[in-house]
Formats: structure tokens, sequence, C-alpha cells
């Protein structure tokens, strides 16, 4: 079987990467090599001992490892540390999994994965299904974001997501395996070739958008992205996080990223372009369910001060000269 490097980023949920590391250990027979290094994002908690003494009292320290970080640089620095100390590797490695520390991987979700990668050779990045605590699908397969995007999203209206089919989700992903622009870094592998060819992840993401940018250098490099729903694994999402989370507003770094992203591929004009259109979809959304018109009624479980954070944010980035920052210094060579 293959050589494959499995990295789970920690900051402050050592109980979570324990049930993530209890659901791999029964999955490791059958690989030539396989090894599990948990990067910890100096989490400045106990969670490095905790983990280092159930390693110890499991006896796994075969196929484990712990790698403290003297800073919290974000997911892709403390993924990029990782990356590059398999690269080092003397024997050969065919694939790296990037794998949060609140998931649970199910039976054969890696092999699952991995021979998927060996059937085809085209593909440089797959992802797995997701599927919630309650057994019910999350949508982990997506199109890349776009300004007309943004309009279909906000908007929440059937009919527009048919017309813009090509820059929407779909919100139930298909049965079986199939090609996408992007797909969850929940659980995501990569082969090693595309790391040569296009590098790290970049680090100017602290917090989300990282494995969406980096799908897309990917598909820039002429490789394929798929959906494996075979690979099964329970995502908890936003456990680590807290971004799922009823009603609470969203953390600054979702907007920063998105930002980074649209200035990063479609320059200024596009952010601002992306805004405009998400603008007019948010406000559609919100006038239709105040007027009971073809909308979920509802709790309505948007992040507070959603709008607000949105637009004015990317206005003061545009007016204190950050996104031009961002534009000179992010574009994709």
């Amino acid at each position: 079987m293959d050589s494959i490097w499995i990295i789970i980023v920690n900051y402050r949920t050592a109980n979570l990467v324990i049930d993530c590391l209890h659901s791999l250990a029964s999955q490791i027979s059958g690989f030539v090599n396989i090894r599990v290094d948990v990067v910890d994002n100096n989490s400045g908690d106990d969670s490095v001992d905790k983990l280092a003494a159930l390693i110890k009292l499991k006896r796994w320290s075969s196929w484990v490892t712990v790698r403290p970080l003297e800073r919290n640089g974000g997911f892709a620095f403390g993924n990029n540390a990782s990356i590059l100390k398999a690269l080092e590797l003397t024997e050969p490695l065919e694939y790296v999994i990037l794998l949060n520390p609140d998931t649970v991987v199910l039976s054969g979700a890696i092999k699952s994965l991995a021979e998927f990668m060996d059937a085809h050779p085209l593909v440089g990045i797959a992802g797995s299904r997701l599927e919630n605590a309650d057994g019910s699908l999350e949508c982990s397969a997506h199109r890349f974001p776009s300004p007309l995007g943004e309009l279909s999203g906000a908007a929440r209206l059937g009919v527009l997501n048919r017309v813009l089919h090509r820059n929407a989700d779909q919100p139930t992903p298909p049965a079986a395996a199939y090609s996408c622009d992007w797909v969850s870094g929940a659980c995501m592998i990569v082969r090693r070739q595309v790391l040569e060819d296009i590098g790290l992840m970049d680090e100017g993401y602290f917090l989300y958008f990282e494995e969406v940018d980096f799908c897309r250098r990917a598909h820039q490099a002429g490789w394929q992205c798929w959906y494996v729903p075979d690979s099964r694994v329970i995502h908890l999402e936003g456990a680590s996080t807290g971004i799922r989370a009823r009603a609470k507003r969203r953390t600054g770094y979702w907007y920063e990223s998105r930002r980074r992203f649209f200035v990063k591929y479609y320059g200024i004009s596009g952010l601002v372009a992306a805004d405009v259109l998400w603008a007019v979809g948010r406000i559609s959304y919100l006038l239709r369910r105040r007027l009971h018109l073809g909308t979920d009624n509802r709790e309505n479980s948007d992040p507070k001060w959603l709008m607000l954070d949105l637009l004015w944010g990317d206005l003061r980035a545009i007016a204190t000269g950050k996104v031009r920052h961002i534009h000179e210094a992010g574009k994709p060579a």
C-alpha cells in the first residue's frame, strides 16, 4: 500500500484530536508507511502533554508524532511546517492528507482515498464525504468563489441557483465520485507531485479559504480535484473554530481570508463586484424573508452583524490601502 503522511493541526482542541487518533488507529494496518503528525500551533495549554501521554499509554509512537510550534501562525502555517518535514523524508512519500482535529475517520476512509488516487493519476487532490454528527450530509465539494457565486449564495433563490449553476454549489453532492473545483480541508488528500509543482499553502490566510486557494493553484497547474464519497468522515463542523455556533458573530479571520481570495484572483474590482452582488442577493433574501415569499422561515442562524462586518470591513480595507497591498503582494504567479 501507499506511503501517507497525515497532518492534524491542533490549537487547544486536544480532546478532539484524541478522538480523531482513536478513529485512525484501526486504519493504519495495510500501509507500508503511514505517519500521523499532530502539529500544535502553540496552544498555550496542556495539549502537548495530554497528547504525548496518550501516545505513550497507547504505544502509538511508531505512527504518531506531536510537533509543537513556537507560534500560532494559522492553519496553513501549521500544515506547511509538517509538509516540509514530510518532503524531507528519505523514504518515498506518495500522499499527504490534511485532517481537521474535529473529525472522526470512519472505517476504510483512508484506504478509499489512497485507492482512488492510485487509480486516477491525473487527480492531484481529493476530498472525503463529510457527515455531521447526526448522520446528515455536509456539502464538502464546491465551486470556486466568484462574484456571481456571491450573488447566488446570498440570495438563496432556487431559480437563480439554476440559472447560475456554473457558479453555485450543489446543496447535496451526488452519490458517486465526481470532479469539482475544491474540496473541504477537513479531510483532503494531496499527491506529492502537486506540492512539488505548486509549493506550500499560502500563509497569508490565517484561517479559512486556504484550501480553496490551494485547490485553485492546483487547477491552474493542470491537476484535477475530485470528491470521493466512498471515503466517509464525520465532521463536527466548527467544533475547533466555533464558526457554526448559532447567531455568533463570525470571526474577522473569515472576512480577511475571503477578501484575500477575491483580490488575489479577481483583483480589487472583482472584490467590489463580489460585494455589490452579495449585497443585492442579501437584501433580496431579507426582503423575501420578511414578506414570507419563498424562503425558509425557520429561526435565522446567520452570524450576527454579517452584512456590516463583510461590507464595512472590505470598504475600510480598500480605504486604508490594505487591499492594494494584498493585490500587489499576493497575486498568483
